[in-house]
């Protein structure tokens, strides 16, 4: 990439007409200015970099041929659509992008009405598009529907499904399968060695043009020699390619087309609008695109914080390990231990800190690929034959798998191990993928533990706690932050099961957290303690189940109680402790909730998330107050 590119077309771009006044041959010259735009601007904000790099020429493509938004182009999962949104008149929000208030790093409607689907878990388009198709039908419109989907997300069930049924009900409408070889991490599965041979088979693609060539030249003199036609034409291609899974599911095949070529694109999508019914246009990409660190790295590149644009560095916080690197350093200790430990991920082995346990356990590591539902049951019955399979999780892509949780582990008791990452505000992936509500969907299952740590160390005896359990699936949810940087003990030894902690003794008024809110409830007590006011502070570190003996202990002391999450007020753990407290009709206890309000969060900082929403010192301490003033009034 020139680095002293400038925007000369670019500058000219501020929605997709604009685009249209170019000739095809300017459009080159944009893509190399798109991609200097992407990479010296997500150098200063991170960002989803490699894949849009790999999208520049499609996205291009897609925007000179079609009309958004009468044309609805609906990405799948939405962080490869950067270029679109550029191209959409957002340009000069890019300084702001998945900050505070500012751009959005996935597809968002109340952006832009060229956003028309938003999506931050992936697999969803292709439903999405036939919806759409079908709504264009029924009101008797004419635009085009384009679902753009990666090779990644064909690995999900859901797109399998929504597949099937396009196939079957033949509506006119495109897919764009953007075949990068990659979702975050490199794909898996039968689905991507399918794509890999179409990659690598030129046979077929030079076999199929001698027979079209071939058959143009033979005049029509009836339909008994056309279908024959036909029928050697299709039958060719089991000749070369095995499966032909696409067509075999009611799609016209066009591919694979060379994604960073634009004649080609032109050529291919200009051909499928001469199609009927749905087609799919196999394009080849590369991800990462012009800059070399992301094309060398394209699971590292993926997405990621500011870096040094030019040495490719990125710009990394000193500090103590995360919670993920944690989880991972352990699980490879338990592993040493015991031979049943088996870590399952759908997709996500370096997000979830099991690259070094891939390495160290290959034959003990299961990458299912994007398939959470798969994953979920693959682990009861990996359970069910007495191994102990962990479930290593983002929060946000847990939900995927709720029916699974329910039926096939919770209700045969399984001894699964849930790690479920990202547990509480995400930060700048914002509102799609905050892990704000799996308290709330969890404790409600029977025979569920869940459990969540107040620094690193209990971390790691949380998960000997997982390990030596044996009374059904438990869970052990931690978040996306560096940990405290406390000492780690040098033997890890399970906990008992529902019991608290009470990290600081104090009369009168309690708060109940868990996490790394304890430290907030620890800084509040602190201030407290300069104005007489002894807070007790307490490490509610099982969510479920709730610690029984010290709820009626604080009922019995007079405490009032203020409990403290990083979750769903609605359902959360607070809403246990009011039930608790209900159920056995103590009706005199106060208790106030803070967690997080009946809406989704937007982007930006932790923070900023949660100053908006008041999990803060300041709101625990104006809380405290408001109790004390309330027994006062009683007195």
């Amino acid at each position: 990439m020139e680095s002293g590119a400038l925007n000369v077309l670019l500058n000219q771009i501020n929605s997709p007409t604009d685009l249209k006044k170019l000739s095809p041959g300017q459009l080159e010259s944009l893509a190399a200015e798109i991609r200097h735009f992407l990479v010296e601007n997500l150098a200063k904000t991170g960002g989803h970099l490699a894949p849009n790099l790999g999208v520049v020429e499609l996205t291009l493509a897609l925007h000179y041929l079609y009309d958004s938004p009468r044309d609805k182009f609906i990405f799948d999962v939405g962080h490869q659509a950067y270029v679109h949104k550029i191209l959409t008149g957002r340009r000069d929000q890019f300084d702001t992008l998945r900050k505070y208030k500012g751009l959005c790093g996935f597809v968002k409607r109340g952006e832009s009405e060229h956003d028309v689907w938003e999506a931050g878990h992936s697999s969803t388009s292709l439903s999405a598009a036939m919806g759409m198709a079908m709504a264009r039908d029924m009101k008797g419109a004419h635009n085009k529907v384009i679902a753009i989907i990666g090779d990644g997300a064909l690995t999900g069930g859901m797109a399998l499904e929504a597949m099937n049924h396009i196939g079957h009900e033949k509506k006119n409408m495109m897919v764009v399968l953007n075949d990068n070889e990659m979702s975050i991490a490199p794909n898996v599965g039968a689905m991507h060695n399918y794509l890999s041979r179409i990659r690598s088979d030129g046979r077929y693609l030079k076999a199929k043009e001698e027979v079209e060539h071939l058959l143009k030249k033979i005049p029509a003199i009836g339909g008994t020699l056309a279908k024959t036609a036909e029928r050697v034409k299709d039958s060719l291609k089991y000749l070369v390619v095995s499966g032909v899974l696409f067509e075999e599911l009611g799609f016209t095949y066009l591919g694979p087309i060379d994604g960073h070529n634009l004649p080609k694109l032109f050529d291919a999508f200009r051909q499928a609008d001469k199609v009927a019914g749905p087609v799919l246009v196999h394009v080849l990409t590369v991800k990462g695109k012009g800059y070399s660190p992301a094309e060398a790295d394209k699971q590292s590149w993926h997405g990621g914080g500011p870096y040094k644009m030019e040495s490719g560095q990125f710009v990394k916080a000193v500090g103590p390990k995360m919670y993920t690197e944690v989880f991972g350093s352990a699980l490879i200790e338990l592993a040493e231990q015991d031979e049943r430990v088996i870590a399952v991920t759908p997709a996500m082995p370096s997000g979830s800190g099991l690259l070094n346990f891939a390495e160290r356990f290959p034959s003990r590591m299961i990458d299912v690929g994007i398939a959470e539902q798969h994953a979920a049951t693959l682990c009861a019955s990996l359970a069910m034959e007495g191994m102990k399979p962990v479930f290593a999780v983002y929060s946000t892509f847990l939900q995927r798998a709720y029916d699974q949780v329910v039926h096939d582990i919770c209700r045969h008791n399984a001894n699964v191990i849930f790690a479920i990452d990202r547990a509480g505000f995400v930060g700048a992936d914002g509102e799609t993928h905050q892990g704000v509500y799996d308290i709330a969907f969890l404790r409600s299952i029977p025979n569920m533990t869940i459990m969540m740590p107040k620094d690193e160390n209990e971390l790691r005896h949380m998960m000997k706690t997982a390990l030596d359990y044996n009374d059904g699936p438990i869970a052990v949810r931690y978040p996306r932050l560096n940990g405290l940087g406390v000492e780690a003990d040098p033997v890890m030894k399970p906990i008992p099961i529902g019991s608290w902690e009470v990290v600081r003794d104090g009369e009168g008024f309690a708060v109940l957290a868990m996490g790394p809110l304890l430290q907030l409830a620890e800084e509040a007590a602190e201030q407290l303690k300069s104005e007489g006011i002894q807070l007790r502070v307490i490490n509610a570190r099982f969510i479920k189940p709730l610690d029984e003996d010290m709820l009626l202990k604080l009922y019995k002391d007079g405490c009032s109680v203020l409990t403290l999450e990083e979750g769903s007020e609605m359902g959360g753990f607070g809403s246990s402790v009011l039930e608790f407290y209900a159920a056995r009709n103590i009706y005199g206890m106060k208790v106030k909730v803070i967690g997080v309000p009946d809406y989704f969060v937007e982007h930006g900082s932790v923070k900023e998330q949660r100053q908006e929403t008041g999990l803060t010192v300041e709101r625990i301490l104006t809380e405290v107050k408001a109790l004390m003033t309330k027994k006062r009034a009683r007195a």
